[in-house]
């Protein structure tokens, strides 16, 4: 039922962005199509986006049904007579453009799944260094201090620290 319910949204999707671009596909900036390009790249991505993230080659078939049965139902002449795809370049462009871009995404092989190494063996702890107990005497830097000498006696008030004579 999930799996259902999935594809009919994606065909709904599929249904507004086939509108969207192929209505928009004929815009030019001078002459650069820029709808073609857009539309393509919006299409294009949608497509990959939803078999990428459903993993499902029936939801990428029901994006790329909604998207080419709106671009088949509006191309044709509208009740007043209107074209919205006319029979130009740029509209057959626009035709096979989409219809590749659903080939191409529904047909690409699908990827195996990375799948992380499973440990079959408990990994060894690595052995602890051994503790430190002494310091050798080579490590051990003697630093020399000049200390300056006490006097064994310090002279009192009024005596002299000098010999007599």
């Amino acid at each position: 039922m999930s799996r259902v319910l999935s594809w009919i949204a994606a065909a709904l999707v599929g249904v507004v962005y086939g509108a969207a671009g192929t209505i928009a596909h004929s815009l030019m900036w001078g002459v650069i199509p820029v709808g073609l390009i857009i539309g393509g790249i919006a299409c294009g991505a949608l497509l990959v986006a939803v078999r990428t993230l459903t993993h499902d080659r029936g939801a990428a078939l029901a994006t790329a049904i909604g998207m080419l049965g709106t671009l088949l139902i509006i191309s044709g002449p509208g009740p007043g007579g209107s074209v919205i795809v006319p029979n130009t370049p740029v509209g057959q462009i626009w035709i096979y453009l989409v219809a590749g871009l659903a080939l191409v995404v529904i047909a690409w092989p699908s990827l195996p799944q990375r799948r992380l190494p499973v440990a079959t063996e408990a990994v060894a702890e690595p052995e602890a260094a051994p503790l430190i107990t002494s310091v050798p005497m080579e490590a051990v830097v003697m630093v020399a201090v000049p200390i300056a000498p006490v006097p064994s006696e310090t002279p009192r008030r009024g005596e002299s620290s000098g010999p007599t004579s």
